[in-house]
């Protein structure tokens, strides 16, 4: 290839020597070495122009090879490196900035030299102004749906087809696929790019924990790809600047879709910054069976409690529940009346006691 282009440069070098001597052969027959040759003049001419601009084609041929080979490995390195959304977006900035600079350049034409200076330097600020001001602007621009008005944003469809965006944490715990089999889950489910990285990087942890955990996130994605037909990879770069949950929200802004996460921060700092969050854990406290006081149930007590005589077991959806008077009863399993039900932070708490003890409570009033 470099064998090619060198030859392509000195035949270049060859065309562009010709050119000079043509255009100024007036001059160059004023020579007095060549005066004396008469009618050869214009050949010699000729060849003349035609080897040296060879020779020096050929000459300056590896320099220029290296210097474009260089800025074509420069332009490469940053185009990848350049966010697709930052190279789509700036192409339109650009290419409407250039049309506004042309169509007021027009006008310019007959002013001469001042004109030609003039439209170059208004072209050349409107493309800039144009590519900075896209690039910024750039959420907006690859998201046409924010154009309309507010009334018209949610016409094409309902709220629940939004895309629903996974969150690292939530794919982790491992819920999300029975929750996306169930059907009660709709819409689009997106997993971005960055989130994969970030499982790839725990799977390879050297913290066993860490690495089974990583693995298990891997595993749950795999599951909910062969169950569900909607799911997509969000394969774009956001920003690399930002952390995780911050291109989970930017990304979420972008799409006009929901996080899906059981991550605490992040719901608040997502509820600070307007993203709509469907938070897992506030789902699994919403569908436990409700409990009143008075009600009976059965209960296997597994372990004793804080308080002297307290027995605590749990009910299949992890609801802890602490009988009163059933420490005497580990390992076993019975009939409770429940008192109360405290709702926590960090869930439901039942405090119940024996039947039989209320039994004989009530016998004894």
């Amino acid at each position: 290839m470099d064998r090619i282009l060198r030859q392509v440069l000195t035949a270049v070098g060859a065309l562009i020597g010709l050119a000079v001597v043509l255009q100024n052969r007036t001059a160059l027959k004023a020579w007095a070495l060549l005066h004396a040759l008469g009618t050869m003049r214009e050949g010699v001419l000729i060849g003349v122009g035609l080897v040296v601009g060879g020779i020096l084609g050929y000459l300056l041929g590896p320099l220029l090879i290296t210097w474009a080979s260089r800025a074509v490995a420069w332009g490469e390195s940053r185009l990848q490196r350049t966010p697709t959304q930052d190279l789509l977006s700036g192409s339109i900035g650009l290419i409407v900035g250039l049309v506004i600079a042309f169509l007021l350049g027009v006008d310019l034409s007959g002013l001469g030299t001042v004109g030609t200076i003039l439209r170059v330097a208004i072209t050349i600020g409107f493309g800039y102004v144009g590519l900075r001001v896209s690039i910024r602007r750039k959420d907006d621009i690859m998201r046409p749906q924010s154009w309309l008005p507010s009334r018209l944003k949610h016409r094409g469809g309902p709220e629940a087809m939004k895309p629903k965006i996974l969150d690292t944490s939530v794919i982790i715990d491992g819920r999300i696929a029975d929750i996306c089999q169930s059907g009660f889950l709709e819409g689009p489910l997106v997993i971005p790019a960055f989130v994969l990285e970030e499982l790839r990087h725990i799977a390879d942890s050297a913290d066993v924990l860490k690495r089974n955990r990583g693995r298990r996130g891997l595993d749950i994605l795999n599951r909910i790809q062969k169950e569900q037909n909607n799911v997509q990879i969000y394969e774009r770069e956001v920003d690399p600047n930002m952390e995780v949950d911050s291109k989970l929200l930017k990304l979420a802004k972008i799409l006009d879709g929901k996080v899906v996460t059981n991550d605490f921060n992040l719901n608040k700092v997502a509820e600070l910054q307007g993203v709509p969050v469907l938070n897992i854990n506030e789902l699994a406290n919403a569908v436990k069976p409700v409990v009143l006081p008075g009600e009976e149930m059965v209960v296997h007590i597994i372990k004793d409690g804080k308080e002297s005589g307290q027995g605590i077991g749990y009910l299949d959806d992890g609801t802890m529940i602490v009988v009163d008077g059933g420490r005497k009863f580990i390992g076993q399993t019975v009939a409770v009346l429940v008192t109360s039900v405290l709702q926590t932070a960090a869930g439901r708490m039942i405090f119940a006691k024996l039947k039989s003890q209320a039994a004989m409570e009530a016998e004894a009033r």
